[in-house]
């Protein structure tokens, strides 16, 4: 090679060492401008633990100057220093607290290691004070409560107290029904719940809005057995203004309007009338209602949940409840069983309910004796949930130890038989209807089999009159008694 060519590559490989330089320098400024800037204290130390590098805020903080502590033993500017101890180690002490200038700070200390040997180590004062992460510490819990705060008011404005934590269980059932319940909540397909009274037919359905991307929107609930049967159309479509005498000048918002977005919950629907049914039908086929007095259909957006404890197939044999109606809501059917198929959650639901009970009549939770176990979960439970949390109210009340023994539960229960009905006394629902059977009966008879007469007789309309004969399996031709 001659003399000029080994100079020109002289000068190529000087100016790439520049360049390389020059790139150090670079970043050696960024990385002083980030450790200066930043909040912590920061320091850099070698192996023989000699401070390299000290940022401003450590330096104010101590109030030394840069130049002064460079190249000083780390333990001579900084007191109860540990960073010596790290380059030995090579082990990291992470949110340890020592304690500076009377301050107890929080400081994390981290061996720099290059191929596993220790060259050095960086510590860094994560909080200047304790007490500054003890305030940090208040705000958190403070925020966090508070956001709890509005999350259950936004869930009580929505009308939902429930989610799958509170469908108590580890029986292969239960767990079964939560993950049906997870997977079915993603979309919006009608859903039924069925099962007998009291096993919590409601939570599930409060837990499937909960768990659905309708979580945010209104849950709007509809006991269909409460509602008397004249206003039960006004109360789920609404009604515009001058739709009939008494109605309000404003009109009103029907159920299914306040629930656009959201769910709507039909409770005990095997007792919605079968003129109501057919009005049902067209809101789960069209996807819209017709408010009373409006001469034009409102589209809805609402995931329909309907419940009941009857038997729908006995009822569509009887002629009470509509057939097309029954397949349009039995899209996904959801059964809670009841408690004396899954005597092995009781104990679960015991401690659950304790624990929610003592929290409303504001006393100490109690614990049960062998003997009141030995009932609990000897007993058949027909009243479910239900009864079982009765009963353990009833306890509550009762008990003055700590301890609620056999003593403290309802007679039948110790016994193991359900309590006996008062003489004489037949469930009023029941007596209703009796009733209401024996009154078509006698119009019937005193108009000749006449309908139209009988329902005039009864004050009351035709349609319902025809209807009430179809519930209780009454032939529009029927044979009377000869008086």
């Amino acid at each position: 090679m001659n003399g000029s060519a080994e100079k020109s590559v002289n000068q190529l490989e000087l100016q790439r060492i520049k360049r390389e330089l020059e790139s150090t320098r670079n970043l050696k400024d960024v990385l002083e401008t980030v450790l200066d800037t930043a909040f912590e204290g920061i320091v850099v130390v070698n192996k023989k633990a000699r401070i390299t590098m000290f940022n401003r805020a450590f330096c104010e903080f101590l109030g030394v100057n840069q130049e002064d502590v460079l190249g000083r033993p780390v333990q001579d500017v900084i007191e109860n220093s540990r960073m010596h101890h790290i380059v030995k180690t090579g082990v990291a002490e992470i949110g340890e607290v020592q304690q500076i200038k009377g301050n107890n700070m929080i400081c994390s200390r981290i061996p720099l290691k290059r191929n596993n040997v220790v060259w050095g180590a960086v510590g860094k004062v994560l909080f200047r004070d304790v007490s500054d992460l003890r305030s940090l510490v208040q705000r958190v819990e403070r925020l966090q409560t508070e956001v709890e705060f509005y999350k259950s008011e936004l869930k009580r404005h929505q009308g939902t107290r429930f989610s799958l934590a509170n469908v108590i269980g580890n029986s292969p059932q239960m767990w079964e029904l939560r993950e049906l319940v997870r997977k079915v909540a993603k979309n919006n397909s009608t859903i039924i719940i069925r099962g007998e009274s009291g096993t919590g037919k409601e939570v599930i359905a409060h837990s499937l809005h909960n768990a659905s991307p309708r979580a945010h929107r209104p849950f709007v609930k509809v006991n269909c057995a409460a509602l008397p049967e004249n206003l039960l159309e006004s109360e789920l479509f609404g009604y515009r203004e001058g739709a009939f005498t008494g109605a309000k000048k404003e009109g009103k918002i029907g159920k299914f309007e306040l629930a656009n977005g959201g769910t709507i919950f039909l409770d005990e629907i095997g007792d919605m009338p079968l003129n109501m049914q057919v009005k049902l039908l067209r809101v789960l086929q069209e996807k819209e209602i017709e408010p009373l007095g409006s001469t034009r259909p409102v589209k809805v957006n609402v995931r329909i949940v309907a419940a009941t404890n009857r038997s729908l197939e006995d009822m569509i044999q009887k002629g009470t409840f509509r057939e097309d109606l029954f397949y349009r809501l039995n899209v996904v059917m959801l059964h809670m069983p009841p408690l004396r198929n899954r005597t092995e959650d009781i104990p679960l639901l015991v401690d659950y309910l304790m624990k929610k009970l003592a929290g409303q009549m504001g006393c100490l939770r109690k614990s049960i004796s062998p003997d009141a176990w030995d009932c609990l979960l000897s007993y058949h439970w027909p009243g479910n949930v239900r009864e079982l949390e009765n009963v353990l109210e009833r306890a509550l009340n009762l008990v003055e130890d700590d301890i609620i023994t056999k003593n403290h539960l309802p007679y039948y229960l110790r016994c193991g038989n359900p309590p006996p009905p008062a003489e004489g006394i037949t469930p009023l629902k029941q007596a209703v209807e009796k009733l209401e059977q024996t009154l078509i009966l006698r119009a019937l008879e005193a108009t000749a089999g006449d309908c139209q007469a009988a329902s005039r007789l009864l004050k009351i309309s035709k349609s319902s009159f025809y209807e009430k004969m179809a519930r209780y399996g009454f032939s529009k031709q029927p044979v009377f008694r000869v008086r």
